[in-house]
């Protein structure tokens, strides 16, 4: 069972790499993100980037680092298949998973204004925000050094492989491909 870990800034492409891995090499996916936001409805929040930041570093802090992308790690185990962790965000989270046999961190980046132009045309909960306030939000969460907290620098540091994605779909697909070769061997 090969497990790859996403990780990269505010929409860079892990969705696509995602969606890439899912319909084209029969990965199972497992989002940090669906977790948050189940617990976000739960607790009767409203679904936004605060909310979601707020309630990861709160897990976190209660239960290790780790606890979210260990408890998605367990329901992949169980599935049995290849699987694909999306959203990677701190450094704890890597530390655990990198004790599994075929774990593989990716991370993806693009420039600022396009990777602002993607998340407005996905239009998520977390998407509805100015240029200035997705540069402030990526910025929070770019360092950091209380492990319970998001650190992008540090993890996007820590891949194994890392994708650029300035270029058309065709290019980063041809990118996964390659990598994919490399850790199938």
């Amino acid at each position: 069972m090969i497990i790859i870990g996403i990780t990269g800034t505010l929409g860079a492409g892990k969705g696509t790499i995602v969606d890439y891995l899912v319909s084209h090499k029969g990965y199972t996916h497992y989002s940090v993100r669906r977790f948050l936001i189940q617990e976000i409805e739960k607790q009767g929040l409203p679904v936004n980037r605060d909310s979601m930041v707020s309630v990861g570093n709160s897990l976190r802090s209660l239960h290790g680092p780790s606890y979210i992308t260990d408890c998605l790690f367990e329901q992949a185990k169980e599935h049995g298949t290849n699987a694909v962790i999306e959203s990677i965000r701190t450094e704890g989270e890597i530390i655990s998973l990198r004790k599994q046999p075929h774990f593989f961190l990716w991370a993806v980046d693009a420039d600022a204004q396009l990777r602002y132009r993607r998340i407005r045309l996905r239009q998520s909960e977390t998407d509805y925000v100015s240029y200035e306030e997705f540069i402030a939000n990526e910025q929070r969460e770019m360092h950091n050094t209380d492990p319970n907290k998001q650190n992008l620098s540090r993890c996007i540091s820590l891949a194994d492989f890392t994708l650029n994605n300035n270029a058309d779909i065709a290019h980063l697909h041809a990118r996964i491909e390659q990598i994919l070769t490399q850790i199938e061997q």
